[in-house]
């Protein structure tokens, strides 16, 4: 989970960036998503050779792909909307309205400390508990176990990706700054992290709504 979204200025008028960005990232997370795809490779493989069902990892895969499509796509509608409400610019991807800016990073705060976020992000630690747990036979089952685990991974960081208005999609520091801090919280033990920046999130939150 380390990268959000990097594209050229040139493309922002034929593609919607945050759109496109989902798809760039799902496939650059994949890298990141290598500790449970071989975790299912192995235990695939260990099933296969005791003549037990199987499921392919090429459609695990896709299940995964597919949720951050869907995300895409509600991305892409999304500043669709912001757009035509003239809340932001068409050019750089960016928000210009402090109001529209705090009440995202007080949503992103608040996220951090919601059950939903810390479950997300308890699968998203533990390949072997997700694959054990959410083991199903077939095609089917493991295009299911993709995309429950391509939600969980939504579930981590879906609202930090929405900050992406409000830094700028084309600012690559912030992409950065974003990226680095998702990195941190999967790889840490603990909830302080994320309650750390859960913070830090509503503290810009309330400065960007006092100041507008």
């Amino acid at each position: 989970m380390v990268t959000l979204s990097n594209h050229a200025v040139s493309a922002v008028s034929l593609v919607r960036a945050p759109g496109r960005g989902s798809i760039a990232r799902a496939c650059s997370t994949l890298r990141a998503e290598t500790p449970v795809i071989l975790t299912f490779a192995r235990i695939n493989r260990n099933r296969r050779t005791r003549g037990e069902p199987y499921a392919p990892v090429a459609l695990f895969t896709a299940g995964y792909l597919l949720a951050w499509g869907g995300f895409s796509v509600a991305a892409t509608l999304v500043q669709a909307g912001l757009e035509r409400a003239a809340l932001l610019s068409p050019m750089d991807m960016t928000t210009d309205s402090r109001l529209l800016g705090g009440v995202l990073f007080l949503a992103a705060g608040l996220y951090q400390f919601t059950p939903v976020k810390l479950a997300c992000l308890r699968v998203c630690r533990s390949p072997i508990d997700f694959v054990l747990n959410h083991w199903r036979d077939g095609a089917v089952g493991a295009l299911r176990m993709g995309l429950a685990h391509g939600l969980y991974c939504l579930g981590c960081c879906w609202v930090l990706m929405l900050l992406l208005f409000v830094g700028g999609v084309m600012n690559l520091l912030w992409v950065a700054i974003l990226g680095a801090a998702v990195l941190a919280e999967k790889l840490s033990t603990g909830p302080w992290i994320g309650r750390i920046g859960g913070g830090l999130l509503l503290a810009c939150g309330v400065w960007l709504l006092a100041m507008g």
